[in-house]
């Protein structure tokens, strides 16, 4: 009888979390796509704005919010933000205005040094401090110009069909 228990038991929990995953679309949190980053109303502008940004052709949220320099890095990261992520919401302790902590900030300008390496030479033979993000300047690339709409712009199709 103990068996048949342990059994009943072990199948409700393999179907449970089956449901679960395909209900949630658990797989999707593991890939690259923005629309998944979106999945979150509170992220609707970011989207939106970086869709409808230069680096929107070129680029999705994890080329520069998740470290490259190793895959354990790359997926702790995704891991930790992820989890940090799903707990801010779903307690609601979403704050009024989301920004990118120190680590995140760190992880961000190495993925803007990276990628343009060749204009950052460039730049370094110049005057400017260099004590300053990339972002500070260039404000508008990555996610477009600020603001927060009512209807947020979300088409999968249109983004997939810009992509090279």
């Amino acid at each position: 009888m103990q068996k048949i228990l342990i059994a009943i038991s072990l199948l409700a929990a393999i179907i449970s979390l089956g449901v679960f995953a395909y209900v949630t679309d658990a797989p999707a949190y593991a890939g690259t796509a923005p629309e998944t980053c979106a999945n979150c109303h509170v992220m609707d502008s970011a989207y939106e704005n970086w869709f409808h940004a230069p680096h929107a052709r070129v680029t999705t949220c994890v080329d520069c919010h998740l470290p490259h320099d190793n895959l354990v890095n790359y997926w702790v990261e995704k891991g930790r933000t992820g989890m940090h992520d799903v707990y801010m919401f779903t307690t609601g302790q979403i704050p009024d205005a989301i920004r990118a902590k120190p680590g995140t900030k760190k992880i961000i300008q190495e993925n803007c040094i990276h990628c343009h390496e060749t204009t950052v030479e460039t730049v370094m033979l110049g005057s400017q401090s260099f004590d300053r993000y990339c972002w500070e300047c260039h404000r508008d690339v990555a996610h477009g110009t600020r603001g927060i709409t009512v209807s947020p712009f979300q088409d999968t199709v249109n983004y997939k069909a810009a992509q090279p």
